[in-house]
């Protein structure tokens, strides 16, 4: 039930290994001492304080020093933890950044010479602005969901922050961790996974990369049953404006769900146009709460593979064809088809171009990727895959496997 997303939370490890575990800032200048002068250099001055949301900018005026390396603010963010951060010379500002309320610290600056001699104390005050996890904090949902909870939240400053999600666990009986998603989004919308349907303690809770926490909201609740779709049920729907597939290697559409992530899998033929679209039934009728999705591997983030799509499901008694849009918003009706969700594979977590991407990012994309039905969309018993553009964006599309999650009805 642990789902934590890696390559996040390698990524928002590295901000706490630079600002909490040296509690230091280094702005590109050397601190080993490169001058014999042990003269104590001048003290800064001319004091301003601009407080921003968790932090605050120091602005002052240089003592007169040919000596002087950098200015050093020192000061606590909260009980117990100090931090320290450097200045060269060439600026005229320090920033201070990670207190844990928006209240009066005070920060002690010493102007350091080339000797790392350093002047008298100059002691200021700052009031730094709400940090920004308790501005987040506040706009924190948890609801229900389907195998689990869906936790929303707003960061309108689109800062980093760790959005935690605890769960009573039935073994240890407390509290344990099951989720740590790290963002710097506006709009945070998330579920997690793995749990009965049972009635259950959930808690969430907002950090930052100074480890800094928020309070926790603490809700009981009872996840939404949800099962895997019998893929022994699904059945090929062929509609007149579905596209024809590719003839080569056993590529037909009821290879989407054979239980394997190897070749073949659906695939049109090489001349198609977006939208890419295949139709099929899952058997019987489902309330949609997720669904997985395989692309073809060899050809990561390129090719066939799928970008940008929707899906389409219908539950009508064998629902009429219809000629879907290239992209139609989510609960467009056309025909006997409603748009259950559009969505977008999720890009190479190196931030590569695709055309560049790393062993990692391919492993990423192999893994396959998860997606969310909408809450408030129908039941549905038939389903039609429209890609509207592919990596390559060529006229050609391919999905080897999927898999969908829902409730019976």
């Amino acid at each position: 039930m642990k789902n934590i997303n890696k390559y996040s939370l390698q990524l928002f490890l590295g901000l706490l290994l630079i600002g909490i575990i040296s509690c230091k800032r280094n702005d590109g200048f050397s601190t080993s001492p490169i001058s014999t002068d042990k003269t104590k250099p001048g003290v800064v001055t001319n004091i301003k304080v601009d407080n921003f949301n968790g932090g605050s900018y120091i602005t002052y005026t240089l003592p007169s020093s040919d000596n002087l390396l950098y200015v050093l603010a020192k000061y606590s963010i909260r009980d117990k933890v100090a931090r320290e951060t450097k200045s060269s010379y060439y600026k005229d500002t320090v920033e201070v950044n990670g207190f844990a309320e928006s209240k009066d610290y005070q920060v002690t600056l010493y102007a350091v010479s080339k000797a790392e001699v350093m002047s008298d104390p100059v002691t200021v005050t700052v009031h730094p602005k709400t940090p920004v996890y308790q501005l987040v904090r506040p706009s924190a949902a948890i609801s229900a969901d389907f195998g689990g909870v869906n936790v929303k939240a707003l960061n309108p400053l689109k800062r980093d922050i760790g959005v935690i999600v605890t769960a009573f666990n039935d073994v240890t009986k407390s509290m344990e961790v099951e989720e740590q998603h790290f963002t710097k989004g506006d709009t945070i919308d998330f579920s997690i996974r793995g749990f009965k349907s049972t009635s259950r303690d959930f808690g969430v809770y907002i950090t930052d990369e100074w480890g800094n926490i928020s309070d926790t909201l603490k809700k009981n609740l009872t996840p939404l049953y949800e099962e895997l779709l019998d893929k022994s049920q699904f059945a090929t729907y062929t509609q007149p404006s579905d596209d024809e597939l590719y003839e080569g290697g056993g590529w037909t559409v009821n290879k989407l769900w054979d239980g394997s992530t190897d070749d073949p899998g659906w695939h049109t033929n090489s001349n198609s146009t977006p939208p890419f679209t295949c139709t099929f039934s899952v058997g019987k009728t489902y309330k949609l709460s997720r669904f997985k999705m395989w692309g073809r591997k060899g050809f990561e983030y390129g090719h066939g593979n799928p970008r940008d799509f929707s899906i389409w499901g219908s539950n009508k008694t064998l629902p009429a064809d219809a000629a879907l849009p290239i992209t139609a918003p989510e609960g467009t009706v056309i025909g006997d088809w409603t748009n259950l969700g559009n969505y977008h594979w999720p890009a190479p977590p190196s931030g590569l171009p695709p055309t560049a991407i790393n062993q990692s990012d391919k492993d990423f994309f192999n893994q396959g990727a998860e997606f969310n039905i909408p809450f408030n969309a129908p039941s549905v018993k038939y389903l039609r895959i429209s890609i509207a553009k592919t990596w390559s964006g060529g006229t050609l599309a391919h999905i080897i496997e999927v898999s969908f999650y829902g409730k019976p009805e």
